[in-house]
């Protein structure tokens, strides 16, 4: 006799029982299960914290890891629409006279009146000859090439030494239109001035009579053409000195400084000072993420005595360690240093009570007016504050870091943490199979058991005198 659905035959509600006894076996390490891998969790986020603030301070202490930090020149200009202004941290600080005089100009040659009817007008047979300076290019003229053809057989040249050739069609002043080839040299300067010489027919001999003339070929030559705009270099007076540049940036006349003329102009100064706000904006920048991370230390290992609640990593070693480590380099004199301070509170930057960083900001305005170049020896010499804090958080950071480390060895807690979840999960299936087979096993027999019962109630009933309690 089978049962079909486990309860029939004793009428005991099986599946329930099962799942009781399965979730007393389970709900246990399933708790704990979960406990940890929350518990792993909140790590994880909090060594991200962690290293989000740590990497945060480390980008603050990278700009202040070089000498050249503190070394930048502020420039300034009196008329920014006279002439712009550079400086690097070279530059001799000082004052100067500024006039831009002449601003540089490409040069740029025309044909002239009545040429050309069309751009489909033909030219005459030669060689072009384009000289810029000490370079030069030719072209070869047929007798049937056009000035589209030239223009683009100028353009597409693969020795161009820098000019571009254009068309312009425009009223001739008679009621008609006509062309024009225009010539425009890439640079400004007097050395990209264009020269045009032309052999007409080929002979072989350039500037002879026939290529001189007002006609054919010769027609592009520069003694035949008008010009626009002359090449000039662009110059300017420095304490009245004279300076010239083939554009309009100079540069080597004044170390480390980059003038840009804009626009011509007499009786302008430029000044070059110390950079003090770029640097007092590092410092500043620097004790903020300071702060910031003292805040994340704090969060990270706090503990509420009254709501009994702890910060995620109180008491986490690595947490302690690089606490400690930091701390440390913070407040330590720098060795090595001949410059007239060795630490942060002797350029006004102490800490407060809570371990931040507090800025006096007249100590360190002190510093920058009487001891500029020797502030960067403090944060960027070899052992300076800047190198030694990158370097150790570099080392908790990193991509092969501390906290990297830790975090990794938490990852593999969680996968451990799902593989034993798989382990119970096929012991309990395995356990459901077993106490299904048995209850169902217990089953068949009870119901066995209630038919025979049933069957010999019945015979005993019906055998002659026998005892009948209900007659």
């Amino acid at each position: 006799m089978s049962i079909s659905s486990p309860g029939i035959g004793s009428g005991i509600d099986v599946s329930a029982l099962v799942n009781s006894l399965l979730a007393a076996e389970g709900a246990p390490k399933i708790n704990r299960f979960d406990l940890n891998e929350a518990t792993f969790q909140a790590e994880i986020s909090a060594f991200g914290s962690l290293k989000g603030s740590l990497s945060a301070f480390q980008t603050a202490i990278q700009n202040l890891q070089e000498l050249t930090d503190f070394q930048q020149r502020s420039a300034t200009t009196s008329d920014a629409s006279v002439f712009t202004v550079k400086a690097d941290e070279t530059a001799d600080v000082s004052q100067y006279g500024i006039e831009v005089v002449q601003l540089a100009k490409a040069h740029k040659l025309i044909t002239q009146d009545g040429h050309f009817s069309s751009s489909t007008d033909t030219i005459g047979s030669g060689t072009l000859k384009f000289t810029q300076d000490s370079s030069s290019f030719s072209l070869t003229i047929g007798a049937t090439d056009t000035l589209e053809d030239v223009r683009d057989a100028i353009n597409n040249a693969t020795d161009n030494t820098g000019l571009k050739a254009a068309i312009l069609n425009i009223d001739d002043g008679v009621g008609g239109t006509e062309s024009k080839l225009v010539f425009t040299a890439d640079n400004t300067g007097v050395d990209n001035a264009i020269t045009i010489t032309v052999d007409e027919d080929g002979n072989g001999l350039f500037n002879d009579a026939a290529d001189l003339d007002a006609s054919g070929l010769s027609r592009l030559i520069n003694a035949n053409l008008d010009t626009p705009s002359t090449a000039l270099d662009g110059q300017i007076k420095i304490d009245e000195q004279l300076v010239s540049s083939s554009n309009n940036v100079f540069t080597g006349a004044i170390k480390g400084v980059t003038v840009t003329g804009v626009a011509t102009g007499a009786g302008e100064s430029l000044a070059v000072s110390l950079d003090k706000s770029s640097v007092k904006t590092k410092i500043n920048t620097f004790i903020n993420n300071y702060n910031t991370l003292v805040d994340t230390f704090t969060g990270l290992s706090a503990y509420d005595a009254d709501t009994q609640t702890a910060g995620i990593l109180l008491g986490d070693a690595t947490l302690r360690s690089v606490q400690s480590a930091v701390r440390t380099k913070i407040s330590s004199p720098v060795s090595g240093l001949t410059s007239s301070f060795s630490t942060l509170a002797e350029i006004g930057i102490t800490t407060d009570s809570s371990g931040k960083l507090v800025l006096d900001d007249d100590d360190l305005d002190e510093v920058l007016d009487n001891n500029f170049d020797d502030l960067g020896q403090l944060f960027a010499s070899t052992n300076g504050i800047a190198n030694t804090l990158d370097t150790l958080v570099e080392g908790y950071v990193g991509s092969s870091g501390i906290i990297k480390s830790k975090t990794d060895g938490l990852t593999e807690s969680i996968d451990s943490i799902s593989e034993q979840r798989e382990v119970l999960n096929r012991r309990l299936i395995a356990l459901e199979s077993r106490l299904l087979a048995q209850f169902t096993a217990m089953d068949t027999l009870v119901s066995s058991l209630r038919n025979q019962s049933s069957f010999l109630t019945q015979q005993l009933a019906n055998l002659p005198g026998a005892y009948k309690p209900k007659s």
